[in-house]
């Protein structure tokens, strides 16, 4: 069994909310569409050792459960030598919605906060930002609780997340998966937080006790946005030599990154060259400081998503947040 199908099934012994789905792998294709019959289509096809959206596809109807199942089990044991896949109900136009926790080896856990990370393509993360907006109070606080119950429940020590889909119709969240490490977005719950995740995770390591929930205070709004080495329009690859860069500055501007003007994009990897991270006041305010940095940031001799996030941050459906993971795909 993979460690996603039995995180899942933990989280649905702790009473924790799961995407109705399969109770581990799928064995045969008879298995296949007995279930997808059960949870009623659309279902989405996912590989156990998957990642980055690799190994998935959305199954609209019973004629189309047998080629979408072996393509997507073809490119998981391409992309990770493991054809294990299982299934889930697909819900339409979700939200993905993240908690950071920490625990510590004492039972203790806490929250930093969730983070929005909606805007996907082909389910990569491309812009993150913390807090979720879209979230009333209530249904925030029970999304904290839920996570933090989860952490207890398998006895997690060190930084994770707990990811969820939150379904805008009916104002439900399900669980997802449990990422055992840090995320490339980590930056904004530490901007929200003035914690520094890396340096916790060492102090717990160390033993020691994690500060109490009350004392993590959360404000403002940070918004994270991917630069990778992509057409901005395409999103086809575009290694090569980086011939002029200039980080952007100022007050709660970060960007996280490795290249430097001279630096060779080689085209084995994953395209992600930095991350560009903002915090302001609030949500509008934090838009309008990503634009300036985003303006500031100099990357020439390769092509990048720069032009992207600027349009982006000046798209009326993203500035109002009506928006969802399907968006760039429907857009």
């Amino acid at each position: 069994m993979s460690d996603k199908s039995k995180a899942k099934q933990m989280m649905m012994r702790a009473g924790i909310p799961v995407v109705p789905g399969s109770d581990g792998a799928i064995k045969d294709m008879e298995m296949a569409k007995k279930l997808a019959s059960e949870i009623g289509y659309p279902v989405i096809i996912k590989a156990a050792a998957g990642g980055g959206g690799r190994g998935m596809r959305v199954v609209e109807k019973e004629e189309d459960l047998e080629k979408s199942f072996w393509s997507a089990e073809s490119e998981a044991m391409s992309a990770f030598g493991d054809g294990t896949m299982y299934m889930e109900k697909y819900i339409s136009n979700p939200r993905h919605i993240e908690v950071q926790v920490l625990g510590d080896e004492y039972g203790n856990v806490i929250h930093v906060g969730e983070r929005d990370c909606s805007m996907q393509r082909r389910h990569q993360k491309l812009i993150e930002e913390s807090p979720a907006v879209i979230l009333d109070d209530k249904t925030r606080a029970e999304l904290h609780q839920t996570a933090v119950n989860a952490a207890k429940a398998i006895g997690y020590t060190g930084a994770g997340t707990f990811e969820f889909l939150y379904d805008q119709r009916d104002n439900k969240f399900y669980f997802i998966e449990m990422n055992t490490r840090l995320q490339v977005e980590h930056c904004v719950s530490e901007m929200c937080s003035g914690l520094d995740l890396i340096e916790w995770m060492i102090r717990i390591s160390q033993g020691e006790r994690l500060p109490e929930q009350k004392d993590i205070k959360l404000s403002g709004h940070s918004i994270e946005c991917r630069i990778t080495a992509e057409d901005p329009k395409s999103f086809t690859p575009n290694p090569g030599k980086i011939t002029k860069y200039v980080a952007p500055g100022g007050r709660n501007v970060r960007m996280d990154s490795h290249v430097y003007e001279g630096y060779s994009v080689p085209p084995y990897y994953d395209s992600m060259i930095g991350k560009l991270i903002v915090h302001d006041i609030d949500r509008n305010r934090a838009i309008a400081k990503m634009k300036v940095a985003l303006d500031e940031l100099i990357i020439q001799g390769i092509k990048t998503t720069k032009d992207f996030h600027i349009n982006m941050m000046n798209n009326d459906d993203f500035i109002n947040n009506l928006y969802d993971t399907n968006y760039l795909a429907k857009h």
